[in-house]
Formats: C-alpha cells, sequence, structure tokens
C-alpha cells in the first residue's frame, strides 16, 4: 500500500490545510539508512494550516509527528518537515 495518500488525508483530515505538498525524497537517499528501494521512506511535507497559529515551531512538527506516528513507526524513515500559517507563507511570497 502506498503511504503518502494515507499521509495526506491524515493531515487533510486534521490540518484542514491551505496548502499541502508531499514530497517523495526517497531517491535522493539510495544507499543511506532507512532507505527503501520502492521509494516512500524519505518525505519533504510543506503543510499551510490556520491550525499552527500560535504554536512555536517545535510544537508544528510535534502536531505532523503525531498525526504520522503510524507511518514514522513503518516505511517513513524520515520527513522534513515546513509548517507554516497562511499568513506566514503570504509573507514569504
Amino acid at each position: 500500500m502506498r503511504v503518502a495518500p494515507v499521509m495526506q488525508k491524515k493531515l487533510e483530515d486534521a490540518l484542514k490545510p491551505t496548502r499541502l505538498a508531499i514530497i517523495d525524497d526517497s531517491h535522493r537517499h539510495a544507499g543511506h539508512a532507512g532507505h527503501n528501494p520502492d521509494g516512500e521512506s524519505h518525505f519533504t511535507i510543506e503543510v499551510v494550516s490556520e491550525a499552527f497559529a500560535g504554536k512555536s515551531r517545535v510544537d508544528r512538527h510535534r502536531m505532523v509527528n503525531a498525526l504520522l506516528a503510524e507511518e514514522l513507526a513503518g516505511r517513513v524513515h524520515a520527513m522534513a518537515l515546513v509548517t507554516l500559517t497562511p499568513d506566514e507563507e503570504a509573507r514569504r511570497l
């Protein structure tokens, strides 16, 4: 079973993001610890959600990690996270 669609649904249901990007970076980690030749072991996840308002970067990452705990305990070895509010994303543009 593919992991990315499961992660997408969990993040969408819980965080109601205005933007969500889940990028499979597994090919960039060939030969590294946790690499799975079938992919879906290393991800970059960008989430823009009002649910992050008033929360520190650490708390935001903890939220995402808690939502994806099952995937992190299984096939997913690593995630790079970008967690922003809609206002923060607008200032970056």
